[in-house]
């Protein structure tokens, strides 16, 4: 009988633990590209000259809620080269990155770290590749952008969220 109680304990808890685990649910539903632009302004000129490029990257990250546990994940990703001495626009590339996840069992502020540093992480090698690709067809040299850590952004971010918080309130107690 003992024996009989040990194993149903055990069954018990193990349903409890792969139940948990059915309720969290992280999949990605589709990568595209939503936006993509290509522009080389100061050609042919550009390519009669030199090439000293002077890289400039920005990236940015949005989400929205588009149906139930489905996200939409944007990633934009800017590069615009110019030319280092002249200042004058080589090219400008950009591209927005999007992905659909379906997310279930994860919310407050595991859902808002999962969006704004675990999806962008898995968008930014397509957006990656992508703007080498617009780059070469657009008569530059490759253009690989070095690996992004989004985390290290993703806390940057909640930092200066928290900082501005901090100065609003301090701000409203003063006045």
């Amino acid at each position: 009988m003992a024996e009989e109680n040990s194993q149903n304990g055990g069954g018990d808890s193990q349903a409890a633990g792969q139940q948990n685990q059915q309720q969290l649910q992280f999949a990605v539903q589709r990568v595209y590209v939503k936006d993509i632009s290509f522009e080389a302004p100061n050609s042919p000129a550009v390519f009669q000259q030199p090439f000293k490029p002077k890289v400039g990257v920005d990236l940015n990250s949005s989400s929205q809620k588009v149906g139930d546990d489905l996200y939409e994940v944007t990633l934009k990703v800017t590069a615009q080269v110019t030319h280092s001495e002249e200042g004058t626009t080589s090219f400008l590339a950009e591209i927005e990155q999007a992905g659909l996840f379906r997310i279930s069992g994860i919310e407050g502020s595991q859902l808002e770290h999962t969006l704004g540093a675990f999806c962008p992480n898995m968008l930014f090698p397509y957006a990656r590749e992508c703007i080498d690709n617009l780059v070469n067809r657009g008569g530059f040299p490759p253009l690989m952008l070095a690996p992004v850590n989004f985390e290290a952004i993703y806390a940057q971010k909640k930092k200066r969220a928290a900082e501005q918080a901090q100065q609003d309130a301090g701000g409203q107690t003063t006045q």
